[in-house]
């Protein structure tokens, strides 16, 4: 059986990015209560990297980016797991 990622309405939302950078994909975490959580593949300057995003919304309208966590190759996001990994089984 194949495992298909569910896709939200929510992953229709163009989020808050603008160029130089370009989206190739995205992935809405949570928004709710005036914050917006993503993970964004993009491409910078011709280089990709997978994003985690934190935005919080504006009185006068829009988005107000408030966090960036750029992930740039795999030998980094292993070590990012492996650290995670250590840590969330004390979360309930």
């Amino acid at each position: 059986m194949e495992d298909k990622e569910k896709k939200s309405p929510r992953d229709d939302e163009i989020v808050p990015i603008v160029a130089p950078l370009k989206v190739l994909t995205q992935k809405t975490i949570n928004k709710r209560f005036g914050w917006w959580s993503a993970v964004v593949l993009l491409e910078s300057y011709g280089r990709k990297q997978v994003c985690f995003y934190l935005w919080q919304k504006r009185e006068e309208g829009g988005w107000k980016r408030k966090q960036k966590f750029a992930v740039h190759n795999q030998e980094d996001w292993e070590l990012i797991q492996n650290a995670v990994s250590g840590m969330i089984k004390v979360l309930t």
